[in-house]
């Protein structure tokens, strides 16, 4: 991949999309310029029924895209094609200084996994992925090999990512 990706992974609630919602704040409020890809394993739908786009969507468009004067979105219906890869995806963002990547476990980027206690499977992913790189936990990780940050040091999970990427020496 040509730019800056770093992805957060781990089983469901881990507290993945906690972290990655803190490291984007964190990381804007440094000065990056930051975009993500939220990989969602279920039918999800970021249009409501009734909505003109929805409309658009329901009578056969394979793309609709709203814009007005705050933002734009662009929705592709797959109609029977494969959903994209990661590096499709990638592709088709704006230039920024990090990617952030939250799920796409077997993905080949640089990733930190996170754990919770109460989470349902708690099978280190790390032991079958090389990509993953740090571990952020809620509680002690004891045993493992690679770096631990408490899943809520916020503040040094992003200063590794930022040295881990390259944005900082």
């Amino acid at each position: 991949m040509n730019r800056r990706v770093f992805g957060i992974t781990g089983w469901k609630n881990s507290g993945k999309t906690t972290l990655t919602e803190k490291l984007v704040a964190e990381l804007v409020r440094r000065g990056w310029k930051v975009s993500t890809v939220k990989h969602a394993h279920h039918d999800f739908d970021i249009d409501k029924p009734g909505a003109d786009s929805f409309r658009h969507r329901q009578a056969g468009a394979t793309e609709v895209a709203i814009a007005s004067g705050n933002r734009w979105a662009l929705m592709h219906e797959l109609r029977g094609e494969q959903e994209p890869t990661l590096e499709a995806i990638l592709s088709r963002l704006a230039p920024c200084d990090l990617v952030l990547v939250e799920g796409y476990k077997r993905e080949a980027h640089r990733k930190i996994e996170t754990r919770r206690l109460e989470a349902k499977d708690r099978t280190p992913l790390s032991v079958g992925d090389p990509n993953i790189v740090a571990v952020a936990a809620d509680f002690a990780a004891e045993g493992e090999l690679l770096p631990v940050f408490d899943l809520n040091d916020v503040k040094s999970i992003a200063d590794f990512i930022e040295r881990t990427t390259g944005l900082v020496a």
